[in-house]
């Protein structure tokens, strides 16, 4: 083996030990209890990873989707979740104990919500199923879109709601990866996700973005001025100016993140939280960087989406992270101590305290601001 591939096998092991694997963990525990300031409110009957959480028009909630196809509703009286909505009707095998990333083709994966407040109808972005709408009686939830320009959906994902003409903003990840092959998509350097509208009035979706690399979340300014799309894979939130006479139809960089991001939501005192599944570092740069790297180790004889797994749960760090209304960076909300807020994948600031989200973890998070 000469110096040259010596280098590249050793750039590439290292990557493979140390880096690519940041994203996915494992909770350690499902209790109940506080953890740095973090109270942890454990989901029911095996589920995990509460990703993204929406407030109904008359203010109750959260609502969320897990991994097991429900979208679950916070009972505040009775201090339980309980069953709202399903993305799959097959509810008979997604109840029963399994593995939830080899059966989310099954049971579905509710990602990104949102209420219409018009029509009190929720929004859901189902990484498998599409988009899908429910009454605010809930049950089972009925697909609005499954493809776009001829394309079916891969991967659904984040999404925001146009308040007054309820409009759908939302991402379809990739084309060709579904979300249980995310690390895949990540080191492919896939750029065929694209940010979409639904308009309910026509019942037509139209592609806004597309050639973006692993987009997710999305949120709208307040005046509908602009729409936010979150890149995961290049550590970037961008603009995309919607309405005259501002630089409509204009993509612009937005901020530059210190990790991958997931939802973005508005933050209360203006700006905007972004949910960091981890932060970036120099070799996952590096792999980023460079075509071949990736598509080296894609071919590697291993299971990179297990050895993720296990990497994550005892490296993987999350956090929040608040952009001004220019981009920039004025608030991080992390963990002093421990190892506990993992795979952060939303932050949503309500009533002086923050709901936080996970991707994995069998729990919500509630932080209290009184040392932010």
């Amino acid at each position: 083996m000469n110096s040259n591939h010596k280098l590249s096998f050793f750039v590439a092991a290292t990557a493979v030990v140390s880096v690519l694997f940041t994203v996915y963990l494992r909770a350690p525990s499902s209790e109940p209890g506080t953890v740095d300031g973090l109270e942890l409110v454990p989901m029911d009957r095996g589920a995990v990873g509460p990703e993204s959480f929406a407030f109904d028009p008359q203010g109750e909630g959260p609502y969320t989707g897990v991994s097991d196809g429900r979208v679950v509703k916070w009972a505040a009286t009775e201090r339980r979740w309980v069953d709202f909505a399903f993305t799959s009707p097959s509810r008979d095998v997604c109840e029963k104990p399994h593995e939830h990333r080899e059966m989310e083709h099954v049971c579905g994966r509710p990602l990104g919500l949102g209420f219409d407040p018009r029509t009190s109808h929720l929004y859901i972005a189902d990484a498998y199923m599409g988009l899908l709408a429910v009454g605010p009686a809930g049950g089972l939830a009925t697909a609005v879109a499954a493809q776009a320009d001829g394309v079916s959906f891969r991967f659904t994902n984040g999404l925001d709601i146009d308040p007054l003409s309820g409009a759908v903003y939302f991402t379809d990840s990739s084309s060709q990866y579904q979300r249980r092959n995310y690390i895949p998509l990540i080191l492919s350097g896939d750029r065929t996700g694209r940010l979409m509208k639904y308009d309910p009035e026509s019942n037509r979706v139209t592609t806004i973005l597309n050639n973006l690399s692993f987009p997710n979340g999305v949120a709208l300014n307040d005046d509908g001025d602009f729409v936010l799309v979150a890149e995961t894979s290049t550590c970037r939130v961008l603009k995309y100016w919607l309405r005259p006479p501002h630089k409509e139809g204009k993509v612009e960089v937005f901020a530059r993140l210190p990790g991958f991001p997931d939802n973005i939501r508005r933050s209360p005192r203006g700006g905007y939280w972004v949910g960091i599944f981890s932060r970036r570092n120099k070799v996952f740069e590096l792999v980023l960087s460079s075509s071949w790297m990736g598509k080296f180790l894609l071919g590697l004889p291993i299971d990179a989406m297990k050895i993720h797994g296990l990497y994550a749960s005892w490296r993987g760090k999350g956090m929040g992270v608040r952009l001004s209304e220019e981009g920039e960076v004025v608030e991080i909300l992390e963990e002093r101590v421990g190892n506990q807020w993992r795979s952060i994948s939303e932050v949503e600031e309500r009533d002086g305290g923050f709901l936080i989200g996970s991707v994995n973890m069998p729990f919500a998070g509630y932080y209290k601001a009184q040392e932010i």
